[in-house]
């Protein structure tokens, strides 16, 4: 599509086959606009909301956000406890073998329960399918 801009007296005039080819191209994208949205809302139409869907989409977010919540306890314990250890080691190096193992086994207890909380998110997203 080309527009043809006359100048004239300071002013931007158009011509009138150009006028008119933009009023077509406007006229076809308007048609092809409203052949789409008639499309889409007939598909929004089909695709209503069951109470299936929902409670499938309600398990969804609950199993996202049990591993949300199950994994912040576990990640601040273990960052908490490896902080104690590198400061206890800091004050007595020569119990630092006996530090380390103490505190990996706590940090395996607290990673318990992340992997509690992944269970409950398996067992309600594999429901929920």
């Amino acid at each position: 599509m080309f527009l043809a801009f006359l100048k004239e007296r300071g002013r931007l005039i158009m011509d009138l086959s150009s006028l008119l080819t933009c009023l077509d191209a406007v006229m076809a994208q308007a048609d092809v606009a409203a052949e789409t949205a008639s499309a889409a809302a007939e598909t929004l139409s089909d695709a209503a909301v069951t109470a299936k869907a929902l409670i499938k989409a309600g398990g969804l977010i609950g199993a996202g956000i049990c591993m949300g919540f199950g994994a912040i306890g576990p990640g601040i314990g273990e960052g908490f406890a490896a902080g104690k250890a590198c400061e206890a080691i800091g004050r007595a190096p020569e119990n630092a073998a006996l530090l380390t193992r103490t505190m990996l086994i706590g940090q395996a207890v607290s990673e318990s329960t992340g992997i509690y909380s992944l269970v409950v998110a398996l067992i309600i997203f594999l429901t929920v399918r």
